[in-house]
Protein backbone atom coordinates (compact mmCIF):
# COMPACT_ATOMS: atom_id res chain seq x y z
CA UNK A 1 0.00 0.00 0.00
CA UNK A 2 1.11 3.58 -0.65
CA UNK A 3 2.91 5.09 2.33
CA UNK A 4 2.89 8.80 3.13
CA UNK A 5 5.04 10.46 5.78
CA UNK A 6 3.74 13.46 7.69
CA UNK A 7 7.03 15.21 8.44
CA UNK A 8 7.33 17.72 11.26
CA UNK A 9 9.22 20.90 10.44
CA UNK A 10 10.37 22.12 13.83
CA UNK A 11 12.37 20.76 16.75
CA UNK A 12 12.22 23.61 19.27
CA UNK A 13 10.63 23.28 22.73
CA UNK A 14 7.00 24.41 22.68
CA UNK A 15 6.66 23.81 18.95
CA UNK A 16 3.24 23.34 17.33
CA UNK A 17 4.58 21.15 14.52
CA UNK A 18 3.89 17.82 16.20
CA UNK A 19 0.40 18.95 17.31
CA UNK A 20 -0.44 19.98 13.75
CA UNK A 21 1.02 16.75 12.35
CA UNK A 22 -1.19 14.70 14.67
CA UNK A 23 -4.21 16.75 13.57
CA UNK A 24 -3.44 16.05 9.89
CA UNK A 25 -2.99 12.36 10.67
CA UNK A 26 -6.45 12.26 12.30
CA UNK A 27 -7.92 13.13 8.87
CA UNK A 28 -5.54 10.87 6.97
CA UNK A 29 -6.39 7.89 9.18
CA UNK A 30 -10.00 8.07 7.98
CA UNK A 31 -8.82 7.14 4.49
CA UNK A 32 -8.31 3.63 3.14
CA UNK A 33 -6.23 4.53 0.07
CA UNK A 34 -2.85 4.90 1.84
CA UNK A 35 -1.00 4.46 5.11
CA UNK A 36 0.14 7.60 6.93
CA UNK A 37 2.86 7.90 9.56
CA UNK A 38 4.28 10.85 11.45
CA UNK A 39 8.03 11.27 11.05
CA UNK A 40 9.31 13.69 13.67
CA UNK A 41 12.63 15.24 12.67
CA UNK A 42 13.35 15.88 16.36
CA UNK A 43 13.73 12.12 16.87
CA UNK A 44 16.81 12.04 14.63
CA UNK A 45 18.87 14.72 16.41
CA UNK A 46 20.55 15.71 13.15
CA UNK A 47 23.59 17.97 13.52
CA UNK A 48 24.16 20.68 10.94
CA UNK A 49 24.82 18.71 7.76
CA UNK A 50 28.19 17.05 8.31
CA UNK A 51 28.87 14.73 5.39
CA UNK A 52 31.97 15.03 3.21
CA UNK A 53 30.05 14.86 -0.08
CA UNK A 54 26.50 15.81 -1.09
CA UNK A 55 23.82 13.10 -1.01
CA UNK A 56 23.48 13.44 -4.80
CA UNK A 57 27.02 12.04 -5.11
CA UNK A 58 27.10 9.36 -2.40
CA UNK A 59 25.03 8.06 0.51
CA UNK A 60 25.73 9.48 3.95
CA UNK A 61 28.28 7.73 6.11
CA UNK A 62 27.34 8.97 9.60
CA UNK A 63 24.94 6.83 11.69
CA UNK A 64 22.44 9.71 11.97
CA UNK A 65 22.60 10.25 8.19
CA UNK A 66 21.91 6.59 7.51
CA UNK A 67 19.02 6.42 9.98
CA UNK A 68 17.35 9.55 8.56
CA UNK A 69 17.91 8.49 4.95
CA UNK A 70 16.56 5.00 5.58
CA UNK A 71 13.45 6.33 7.31
CA UNK A 72 12.59 8.82 4.58
CA UNK A 73 13.27 6.27 1.85
CA UNK A 74 10.44 4.09 3.22
CA UNK A 75 7.78 6.45 1.90
CA UNK A 76 6.16 7.08 -1.48
CA UNK A 77 5.11 10.65 -0.67
CA UNK A 78 5.29 13.31 2.00
CA UNK A 79 3.27 15.97 3.78
CA UNK A 80 5.53 18.60 5.30
CA UNK A 81 4.26 20.50 8.34
CA UNK A 82 5.89 23.87 7.77
CA UNK A 83 6.22 26.60 10.37
CA UNK A 84 7.34 30.00 9.13
CA UNK A 85 10.42 31.64 10.61
CA UNK A 86 11.74 34.91 9.15
CA UNK A 87 9.69 34.47 5.95
CA UNK A 88 11.06 30.95 5.35
CA UNK A 89 11.22 27.40 6.66
CA UNK A 90 12.99 26.51 9.88
CA UNK A 91 16.70 25.85 9.88
CA UNK A 92 15.95 22.39 11.29
CA UNK A 93 13.77 21.43 8.31
CA UNK A 94 16.24 22.82 5.76
CA UNK A 95 19.06 20.94 7.47
CA UNK A 96 17.08 17.69 7.49
CA UNK A 97 16.30 18.03 3.79
CA UNK A 98 19.95 18.76 3.00
CA UNK A 99 20.79 15.21 4.09
CA UNK A 100 18.54 13.81 1.35
CA UNK A 101 18.21 13.61 -2.40
CA UNK A 102 17.74 10.12 -3.90
CA UNK A 103 15.25 9.28 -1.13
CA UNK A 104 12.94 12.06 -2.32
CA UNK A 105 13.43 12.03 -6.09
CA UNK A 106 10.35 11.39 -8.21
CA UNK A 107 8.03 11.40 -5.23
CA UNK A 108 5.22 13.81 -4.32
CA UNK A 109 4.68 16.24 -1.46
CA UNK A 110 1.98 18.39 0.07
CA UNK A 111 2.12 21.10 2.71
CA UNK A 112 0.43 22.13 5.92
CA UNK A 113 1.80 25.46 7.09
CA UNK A 114 1.33 27.93 9.89
CA UNK A 115 2.57 31.36 10.84
CA UNK A 116 1.59 35.01 10.97
CA UNK A 117 1.01 34.89 7.19
CA UNK A 118 -0.28 31.31 7.46
CA UNK A 119 3.17 29.99 6.55
CA UNK A 120 2.61 30.78 2.87
CA UNK A 121 6.05 32.34 2.42
CA UNK A 122 7.74 29.33 4.00
CA UNK A 123 5.88 26.99 1.65
CA UNK A 124 7.02 29.04 -1.34
CA UNK A 125 10.64 28.64 -0.23
CA UNK A 126 10.17 24.92 0.40
CA UNK A 127 8.68 24.49 -3.08
CA UNK A 128 11.93 25.79 -4.60
CA UNK A 129 14.03 23.44 -2.48
CA UNK A 130 11.89 20.42 -3.33
CA UNK A 131 11.88 21.29 -7.03
CA UNK A 132 15.67 21.02 -6.99
CA UNK A 133 15.28 17.54 -5.48
CA UNK A 134 12.77 16.52 -8.19
CA UNK A 135 9.78 16.32 -5.87
CA UNK A 136 6.35 16.93 -7.41
CA UNK A 137 4.62 19.28 -4.98
CA UNK A 138 0.87 19.79 -5.11
CA UNK A 139 -1.05 23.04 -5.33
CA UNK A 140 -3.61 22.52 -2.55
CA UNK A 141 -2.10 23.60 0.76
CA UNK A 142 -3.48 23.76 4.28
CA UNK A 143 -2.72 27.29 5.54
CA UNK A 144 -3.10 27.93 9.26
CA UNK A 145 -3.04 31.45 10.66
CA UNK A 146 -1.51 32.14 14.06
CA UNK A 147 -4.25 34.78 14.46
CA UNK A 148 -7.26 32.63 13.49
CA UNK A 149 -6.28 28.99 14.04
CA UNK A 150 -4.42 29.32 17.35
CA UNK A 151 -5.87 30.76 20.55
CA UNK A 152 -3.42 33.20 22.15
CA UNK A 153 -0.93 32.12 19.47
CA UNK A 154 -0.33 28.88 21.33
CA UNK A 155 -3.41 26.63 21.54
CA UNK A 156 -4.22 24.98 18.23
CA UNK A 157 -7.91 25.52 17.39
CA UNK A 158 -8.38 25.17 13.62
CA UNK A 159 -11.20 27.07 11.95
CA UNK A 160 -13.70 25.54 9.53
CA UNK A 161 -11.85 26.78 6.41
CA UNK A 162 -8.68 25.10 7.70
CA UNK A 163 -10.51 21.86 8.39
CA UNK A 164 -12.14 21.97 4.94
CA UNK A 165 -8.76 22.34 3.23
CA UNK A 166 -7.22 19.11 4.53
CA UNK A 167 -8.99 16.52 2.36
CA UNK A 168 -8.42 18.36 -0.94
CA UNK A 169 -4.69 18.50 -0.13
CA UNK A 170 -4.65 14.80 0.77
CA UNK A 171 -6.50 13.97 -2.47
CA UNK A 172 -3.86 15.76 -4.55
CA UNK A 173 -0.97 14.22 -2.65
CA UNK A 174 -2.35 10.73 -3.25
CA UNK A 175 -3.01 11.39 -6.95
CA UNK A 176 0.50 12.71 -7.53
CA UNK A 177 2.10 10.06 -5.35
CA UNK A 178 0.55 7.36 -7.52
CA UNK A 179 1.64 9.15 -10.68
CA UNK A 180 5.20 9.36 -9.39
CA UNK A 181 5.13 5.68 -8.39
CA UNK A 182 4.47 4.94 -12.07
CA UNK A 183 7.38 7.20 -13.05
CA UNK A 184 9.73 5.43 -10.64
CA UNK A 185 8.57 2.07 -11.99
CA UNK A 186 9.47 3.18 -15.53
CA UNK A 187 5.86 3.10 -16.77
CA UNK A 188 5.99 6.78 -17.79
CA UNK A 189 8.56 9.48 -18.30
CA UNK A 190 8.20 12.80 -16.51
CA UNK A 191 7.38 14.39 -19.87
CA UNK A 192 4.49 11.96 -20.38
CA UNK A 193 3.11 12.64 -16.90
CA UNK A 194 3.26 16.40 -17.50
CA UNK A 195 1.57 16.12 -20.93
Amino acid sequence: MTKIAIVTGSIRPGRQSLTVARWVKSFADQRTDAEFEIVDIADFQLPVWDEAVPPSMAPGTQPHSKAWSSRMDEFDGYIFVVSEYNHSITGALKNAIDYLKPELQNKAAGFVSYGSASGARAVEHLRGILSELQVAHVRNTVLLSLFADFENFSVFAPTEPAVASVDPMLDQVLTWTRAMEAVRAGQFTLAEVAA
